[in-house]
């Protein structure tokens, strides 16, 4: 009784499916496999077929051979967020840096409730401050902003780009960038970050 109970307990986390597909994206035979674990093919084969469950010290030893961690083993599919929908009244405002004094802006995650997400999207409402208080900032990967209202000053580098209601603009975020509003009108974006791919 207490084997099915565990057993019922590891199916949803797929640990076979999971060990083959790495396995296969590393073009592995179960023999290469094997002597690089140490463990025979005959039990890998086991294990990528659920007819066997391994031990911690076994799966530690197989996590290291693809340097992931064993909690990517124990991660339950049917539980991961590949949907997420953020309600208006969920969302909380952020100046951009805590406890900054004139921050240049605001902004809302329109996206937090999904997991493993591949971009960052937030909704963004623009100051005007004096430009000796402008603080640039730079990230990894590519960024995208959308002008819904207003007009926009954004600084990328030694460049200086203006936008206005209606006006889109994608640049690479790994430069020094900073933004501002440059008219009394409420200024704001869409604003969507995406790191670069592993």
């Amino acid at each position: 009784m207490l084997n099915k109970t565990i057993e019922d307990g590891l199916k949803p986390y797929s640990i076979g499916e999971k060990l083959r597909g790495l396995r296969l994206k590393k073009k592995l035979g179960l023999v290469q496999l094997g002597n690089h674990t140490g463990l025979s093919p005959a039990l890998l084969s086991k294990l990528e077929r659920g007819k066997l469950y391994p031990t911690l010290p076994t799966l530690l030893r197989i996590a290291m051979v693809f340097n992931v961690g064993l909690d990517y083993f124990f991660t339950d599919e049917r539980k991961k967020h590949v949907m997420g929908v953020v309600r208006r009244a969920e969302r909380l405002r952020f100046p951009e840096k805590p406890s900054i004094p004139d921050p240049a802006y605001f902004f809302e995650s329109l996206d937090f409730t999904a997991n493993d997400r591949r971009l960052n999207a937030y909704l963004a409402e623009f100051q005007a401050i004096a430009e000796d208080k402008l603080r640039p900032h730079q990230h990894l990967g590519g960024e995208f902003l959308y002008v819904f209202e207003g007009t926009l000053e954004v600084r990328i580098g030694t460049e200086i780009v203006h936008l206005d209601q209606g006006d889109s603009l994608y640049f690479d975020s790994n430069l020094p960038h900073c933004y501002r509003r440059s008219s009394n009108a409420r200024t704001s974006a869409l604003v969507i970050t995406v790191p670069v791919a592993a």
